[in-house]
């Protein structure tokens, strides 16, 4: 059993910075996919940015040379630096766990839907 725990989230200026955080429990001994996700209102979760066990990074296009995922290999914990920060980042941000699709492409939408364990969430709003 694995328990994530999510923080950093706050409301920022667009071209503003955020880190936000995913404090792992449990079972933190397992190599596993972990990931970040977001959901806008009465949309589907879906990846922005994802790090296999052996820290290789994928990120969807749309956060492509502003975000930047990183794991902590001794603990599991699992971060998203996020930098210039538009309106559109704007939603709840998830920190999820464990699915079998792997990161092949779609990995980002069916990960949305089956990975086996998730947080709480984190609200980033981005305005002016």
């Amino acid at each position: 059993q694995v328990h994530l725990v999510e923080s950093g989230g706050d409301s920022v200026q667009p071209g503003g910075s955020l880190r936000l955080s995913c404090i792992v429990s449990g079972d933190t001994s397992s190599r596993y996919l972990m990931g970040w996700f977001r959901q806008y209102p009465g949309k589907q979760r879906e990846g922005v940015a994802a790090i296999d066990s052996d820290g290789t990074p994928t990120y969807v296009d749309s956060v492509k040379g502003r975000f930047t995922i990183s794991k902590d290999n001794a603990k599991n914990n699992l971060y998203l630096q996020m930098n210039n920060l538009k309106p559109e980042d704007t939603a709840m941000y998830f920190c999820a766990a464990d699915w079998a699709f792997g990161l092949r492409p779609g990995w980002s939408v069916v990960a949305g839907l089956r990975a086996k364990y998730w947080g709480q969430g984190t609200q980033v709003t981005v305005s002016s």
